[in-house]
This record gives structure tokens, C-alpha cells and sequence, in this order.
């Protein structure tokens, strides 16, 4: 892949003016490329969970499902936790060991509350929490808004003020993924997706103002039903988008075409989740898996690792401890997540899953995805991003390649980017573009001289 400052326009002799569903999860035995680029500027929006103090910023660590699924015994728990360490990842900012569904006993016991699984979790919960929190690392549990989590392991609707003391305070969880199966009848609920998500916040919540300590971070996993972009961070710290991943590039640009959609609700407290990340699962390309972490964490999504660290290869972690990318997404300053500027392949606004949008900017970033099954010559005027000043040129960073690559002035060319690759620039104004150019204006429409000429 070649990227090339681009050239300013022609100083030559000026030219004559014109006057004018559901995913059950139960247990089973050609994409996109684009470009990103992100512009320096400040912006804050606190939610209406900021009170609470926790996530600010989108989670980042490691979850057991996509790895594991059903098969998590504490060691294996332990030996992921440990290599977070070992490997960089916690240093990178991995600093979640989250347990998904499956550590619980069938049953409930005698006292009402979930057991956990005495077989694969023979030290307890507490053992285990204490384990990872010896290693600097926070502890995520799992379960259910419903009467049964999605493997009919023991739901917490109705047991949520019993439960959330459970996770919390007994168990000394920091994290609760809460997921979406096993709805009770509607005339039990009289209530939507939204209303039975409240119960647990709320139990969260004055479970955290009696105990005086932060409340868990909780994570609704509704699969994207009933816009939870739109109400989730009214009860939660993140919320699920899309029906699951799966380590497909069909998978991944299906997510990103959905986001793409409501990627402005991220913010400081509340982000859209796009499931677990799939690096280094399935037959991901080397480009495919840029593809989608750079997208993941642009789009500031959760960051949680879904694959087995043990057998990780050195590219997989290359991938995941990109620093330059992490800190886009880990942004004290900017909250708020990269949007197309430009779909490219697609007119705009077109939901196509298999070629999403192509051009996004967002205020710490601009890049470009290539969609195609071929190498792609991916073209943006600067300006064509709300974040980029006319009259300005602009330094261009690779964040990929950490490499310094000249300046642009008014438009940028990423050639050869690969098929299902990406570009992801960080773009720093470098002072007013150079006098002379032609036309006065880099977007011509309305562009008048002060003696009211038109120069469209």
C-alpha cells in the first residue's frame, strides 16, 4: 500500500468564471475496505450514568465466550488472566477478565442465590476474583435478563437486587455482561427490553449508594433489538448492536454496516458494542483482522479479546496492542466515535453488509476502508469531513505503519490499500494551505468573491 501527500491544486491561470434477531447463542457443534482519519479537537458529553463514576472510556480485556464457550474452568480462567500480563496486554490497557455464560450450577440453591459450578470452579468466585485482582486486573461475570441465561444456566429476572449483591459484594465482581434470552410471558413483565434491563440497574445502583463503593459496570447484550442506542446508556455503560460476531469478514463488515448507522451515539459513559472482537479466530486475513480492530476501536466499542492467548500468534498480538489505535478508542478528551463522511461503493446513507460505508472521520482520526476483493485506490477531498478546516493543510500519520507520510493539502490518495484493508490516519493541522491555489474555495458551491462573483 502506497499513501501519497496529496498535491495542491493547480496554480496555473485562473479559469474563466461562471454566473452560476434474534441470536439464540444455544450451544452449536467479498467484503470492504476503508479509510479512517480523525481531525485534533475537543469535545465532552457526560450521560446520564457519568454520576456513577464507571467506564468512561469503552472496557477493554478479555472475554471467555468466542475461545471457550461452555468450557471455562477456573485454570483456564487463570492462565488467560496471567498472560494478559505476560503478553503486553494489560499494559496495553486489557485490564477486564470477564466470565460469560456457563460457571453456574443448574439450580439455584436452598437460599435463592446462583452457585457456581463446583467442578469447573472448585476455589469459588472469590477465589478466583481475588486471583485476578492480585494481578491488577478487574473480574466481569455474566447473566441473564430473563428467567435462564441463553444456555438455560439460572437467569436473574426477579433475583436482581439478590443477584447484584451476589456479583458484587460476595463475589467481588467489577462487571456484569446482561444478556437478552429466556423472556418471561409478557403478562408477567408488562414490560419491554428496556424495563427489564431498569430492574437491574437499578439494583446495581442502590446496591453501590448502601455499600458506598462504585457500582459494576454493566454491559446490556439485547443484540441491538429495540435501539438500545437510543436508551441504553440511560441504565448501562455499553450496549449491543448487532446480533453476534462470527470470525467471518462477512461478519465483521456486516457489524460495521450496521454501526455505521448509529455510530454518533458513543460517548464518555454509554458506547455502542459491536461484540466481541475475533482476532485470531477463524480465517480472518491479516488485513480482514486490521480491518476490524481499527474499526472496533475507532468506533470506540469495548475492546474485549475473544481468543485463546495461549496458542495467540505474534501477529494476533501485534494486532491488539497497536498503541496508536488503543489510544483513539481509550481518548480522555474525544468521546465520541468515528461516521462515514462518504459510503464511496454505495450512494450514501445505503445499508449494503457486504460493502459498508468506505470514508469515516471522527475528532482524533480520518481513514478509509477498501471493501473489495482487489487492491483499491482509495481519493477524499479533506474538506468532504466536518472536522478538517478549509484554508488548512494537514499533517498525515499512518497509524498502522506509525509512519509520517508529508503533508495534504486539500485532498488525500491511499493507493493499493488491500483487499478487505484499511488505512487509519491521524491527521494534525499544520498551518494555512499555500496562497495561490485554484479555486479559491475547496468546495466550490456558493464560493463568491467579495465583489460578488460566483466561482461555481
Amino acid at each position: 500500500m502506497t499513501i501519497e501527500p496529496s498535491r495542491a491544486p493547480s496554480m496555473s491561470q485562473t479559469p474563466s468564471l461562471s454566473e452560476t434477531g434474534f441470536p439464540k447463542r444455544w450451544m452449536s457443534t467479498g467484503a470492504p475496505a476503508f479509510v479512517l482519519a480523525l481531525a485534533l479537537c475537543q469535545v465532552s458529553f457526560v450521560g446520564a450514568n457519568a454520576s456513577e463514576g464507571v467506564a468512561k472510556l469503552p472496557v477493554m480485556g478479555f472475554n471467555t465466550w468466542n475461545a471457550y464457550q461452555a468450557g471455562l474452568p477456573e485454570d483456564i480462567v487463570i492462565k488467560n488472566a496471567n498472560l494478559m500480563v505476560s503478553l503486553g496486554l494489560a499494559d496495553a490497557g486489557y485490564n477486564y477478565v470477564n466470565i460469560d455464560d456457563c460457571y453456574a450450577a443448574r439450580q439455584r440453591d436452598s437460599a435463592g442465590d446462583i452457585v457456581a459450578n463446583q467442578t469447573k470452579f472448585p476455589s469459588g468466585m472469590k477465589a478466583l476474583t481475588d486471583s485476578i485482582h492480585a494481578l491488577g486486573l478487574n473480574a466481569g461475570i455474566y447473566s441473564d435478563a430473563g428467567w435462564f441465561t441463553c444456555q438455560l444456566y439460572p437467569g436473574s429476572y426477579q433475583n436482581e437486587e439478590r443477584d447484584a449483591k451476589l456479583f458484587r459484594d460476595d463475589w467481588g465482581f467489577d462487571y456484569l455482561k446482561y444478556d437478552n434470552c429466556a423472556v418471561p410471558f409478557d403478562n408477567i413483565t408488562r414490560q419491554n427490553i428496556m424495563g427489564r434491563y431498569a430492574r437491574m440497574a437499578n439494583a446495581i445502583s442502590d446496591l453501590s449508594q448502601s455499600m458506598g463503593k462504585p457500582p459494576l459496570i454493566l454491559s446490556l447484550c439485547e443484540w441491538g433489538r429495540e435501539q438500545a442506542w437510543l436508551w441504553g446508556r440511560r441504565y448501562g455503560q455499553s450496549w449491543r448492536t448487532t446480533d453476534d460476531i462470527t470470525p467471518t469478514r462477512l461478519s465483521v463488515a456486516g457489524i460495521i454496516n450496521q454501526n455505521s448507522f448509529y455510530s454518533w451515539a458513543s460517548d464518555f459513559y454509554g458506547h455502542n458494542d459491536m461484540d466481541m472482537l475475533e482476532i485470531g479466530n477463524g480465517n480472518l486475513t491479516y488485513e480482514e483482522s486490521k480491518t476490524h480492530f481499527i474499526a472496533w476501536a475507532l468506533m470506540k466499542s469495548p475492546l474485549l479479546i475473544g481468543t485463546d492467548l495461549e496458542v495467540a500468534s505474534n501477529q494476533t498480538i501485534e494486532i491488539l496492542t497497536n498503541r496508536e489505535i488503543i489510544a483513539i478508542n481509550q481518548d480522555p478528551v474525544v468521546g465520541t466515535s468515528v461516521t462515514p463522511f462518504r459510503w464511496g461503493i454505495n450512494p450514501d446513507y445505503v445499508s449494503n453488509d457486504t460493502h459498508p460505508a468506505q470514508y469515516w472521520s471522527g475528532e482524533s482520526q480520518n481513514g478509509t476502508i477498501n471493501t473489495l476483493d482487489e487492491p483499491a485506490t482509495m481519493f477524499f477531498n479533506l474538506t468532504e469531513s466536518p472536522w478538517i478546516r478549509a484554508g488548512r493543510q494537514y499533517s498525515v500519520k499512518d497509524l498502522w505503519a506509525h509512519s509520517d507520510n508529508g503533508t495534504a493539502v486539500r485532498n488525500f490518495t491511499a493507493r493499493d490499500v488491500p483487499p478487505h484493508g484499511v488505512v487509519a490516519l491521524l491527521l494534525r493541522d499544520a498551518g494555512d494551505e499555500p496562497e495561490g491555489l485554484w479555486p479559491p474555495c475547496a468546495v466550490t458551491e456558493w464560493c463568491i468573491s467579495q465583489s460578488g462573483v460566483r466561482i461555481d
